[in-house]
């Protein structure tokens, strides 16, 4: 359990900036996450890695000389906002260009994507690159759908090591590409980890057993097993791992055992005895061995297997030297501090043009329905973080809240300036997806921002245009999400919503009713689906009879705002 925190809600930030205060030699905060605190020379590829925070040492622990020039740190197993990741790599380009490496998660290709278009359309070359090394997660035929667990740590290092050659953009990417298809890993879980504020972890395993394919954002085991001896748990992710070997291998592997916060470095090194006699069994050589905590879930009980296989292009960029507060190896030249002012706060929204009469008051009822969103979240935050729980990693009804509540702040401050509508809910679609990070984020973010763009600062209100804005609404979704009804996501409530609005000829205080109560048949009917995209996908069949979480929290958004559309 996470008992020393001031607030929940402040405790990611907190960490980042005690973490910096802590290695002032190493790391500079800037908004968004931290970025090396020495002076690297022009030309140079940045390395930004990032992701939600609660992994340390990844990410941020990973930030020095010869590995990465920047960490994006959202909310705990939350990612990053776009707005985030855009200042860190704002503050960590060199000029040869931005490769932006982090796991294979929903919430983090939209958010980093997003930043990637806005660094590319100030003509900053900029890439994303994912990692995707759990065997757990998807089959041997699918290796590029697969999650991003501990593999981050050796596949970032050796990438790394190529932008510090001056290689470039291209030839960096490359190197990603190579160390990523020859890196596997597998985890199980002994007990689940509990989120800072949280009474109980989100997880529990009966006592003898253990989850088997865990993820890293306090998701539970693809499938139970009998716990047995240090032995049994080292054969079980040996054996995993060899018949998901790479083609032409080889016989050179780094292994890494990784331990998920819990899991004391005594047991690991018992495990890990075991797993070097497997893999010399094996006929393999070992090389470089690791056993530690590299990529954490907080206080999660487990532990991962890495195997890393080498060839003439990995291994020296492997060994190749670093200077990090959490990794280091060989001997790094000597650099002095970069002693360069960086932005702690977010871009303020200013509001240049007002918006017509009517557009105003329409802006000053949507500041009212976000707050009474704000209200209704925060209320049903422990439930939808319990929802999200079963096949994900429980963050929902945290991001939900924080997002919502950010929303409400700022479209009130924005009105408050004499926005009109479209600004307004713009404003608050940016502060939703910077507070809440993760796919709901990143997706809520979309839904206010296209509502407001429908509306217009100018154009005259009605029954039609509202109509029009839950269209455009629902397209931002699908088209950024990817997810059609059936996949088990919002969208499983938020279509029948839209085609129940459109089809009505009532008042459109009724019709809205009506849509809720069309969304609110969705949301349930997911509770019978298997999880087909997002983080819930290797986990499907635990969703199983429970609602989706993200369809279940637009019933509760389309509610809340019914009153305000008399």
């Amino acid at each position: 359990m996470t008992r020393l925190l001031n607030t929940p809600d402040d405790f990611p930030a907190q960490a980042v900036a005690g973490l910096a205060s802590a290695f002032p030699s190493y790391l500079k905060p800037v908004f968004g996450g931290v970025v090396r605190a020495t002076r690297t020379a022009p030309g140079k590829v940045s390395l930004v890695v990032g992701g939600g925070s609660g992994h340390y040492p990844a990410f941020a622990g990973w930030v020095g000389q010869g590995f990465a020039d920047g960490a994006v740190c959202g909310n705990i197993f939350s990612s990053p906002s776009a707005a985030q990741a855009y200042s860190v790599c704002k503050a960590a380009d060199r000029g040869a260009g931005i490769l932006i490496g982090f796991g294979n998660y929903a919430g983090d290709v939209l958010h980093f994507g997003q930043a990637a278009e806005r660094l590319m359309s100030e003509g900053i070359d900029t890439r994303c690159v994912l990692v995707t090394d759990d065997i757990a997660s998807a089959g041997p035929q699918e290796h590029l759908k697969r999650r991003g667990i501990a593999g981050d740590l050796p596949v970032f290092k050796v990438t790394a090591a190529a932008c510090e050659e001056g290689r470039s953009l291209d030839e960096v990417i490359e190197v990603f590409n190579r160390v990523n298809d020859r890196t596997r890993s597998f985890g199980v879980a002994f007990g689940g980890c509990t989120l800072p504020g949280a009474p109980e972890p989100l997880f529990r395993v009966e006592p003898g057993t253990m989850g088997v394919g865990l993820g890293i954002h306090g998701e539970p085991g693809i499938r139970d097993a009998e716990l047995g001896t240090a032995d049994d748990v080292a054969r079980l992710l040996v054996e995993g791992l060899l018949e998901d070997r790479p083609r032409d291998a080889g016989r050179r592997v780094v292994p890494i055992v990784n331990g998920l916060g819990a899991t004391k470095y005594e047991e690991l090194f018992v495990v890990w005895n075991d797993i070097r006699t497997r893999l010399l069994d094996a006929g393999l050589e070992v090389v470089d061995p690791q056993v530690g905590e590299f990529v954490t879930s907080l206080d999660m009980a487990g532990l991962s297997l890495t195997l890393v296989w080498l060839d003439e292009v990995i291994e020296p960029l492997w060994l190749a030297p670093c200077d990090t507060p959490a990794f280091r190896r060989g001997s790094v030249a000597v650099v002095e501090l970069d002693d360069t002012e960086l932005p702690q706060e977010a871009e303020a929204v200013v509001v240049t043009a007002e918006g017509s009469p009517q557009s105003r008051r329409i802006a000053a009822g949507a500041v009212r329905a976000l707050e009474a969103i704000s209200a209704v979240l925060a209320d049903r935050q422990a439930e939808l973080g319990r929802l999200d729980s079963v096949a994900g990693d429980g963050d929902h009804g945290i991001g939900m809240a924080r997002g919502s509540a950010a929303a409400a702040s700022e479209a009130a401050a924005v009105a408050g300036q004499g926005a009109g509508a479209s600004t307004t809910l713009t404003a608050a679609g940016a502060a939703w997806s910077a507070s809440a990070g993760g796919t709901s984020g990143a997706l809520w973010g979309a839904v206010l921002t296209a509502f407001g763009a429908a509306l217009g600062d100018e154009a005259p209100y009605g029954a039609e245009r509202i109509v029009a804005a839950a269209r455009a609404c629902l397209d931002a979704v699908r088209r950024l999400g990817g997810a059609e009804p059936g996949d088990k996501t919002m969208v499983d409530a938020m279509a029948p919503f839209v085609e129940a609005l459109a089809a009505s000829d009532r008042p459109l205080p009724e019709a809205w009713q009506e849509a809720v109560a069309a969304a609110e048949e969705g949301a349930r009917a997911t509770e019978g689906i298997v999880a087909r995209v997002g983080r819930a996908r290797p986990l499907g069949e635990k969703s199983l009879g429970t609602p989706d979480p993200g369809a279940v929290s637009f019933v509760e958004v389309a509610r809340a705002v019914g009153p305000f559309l008399a």
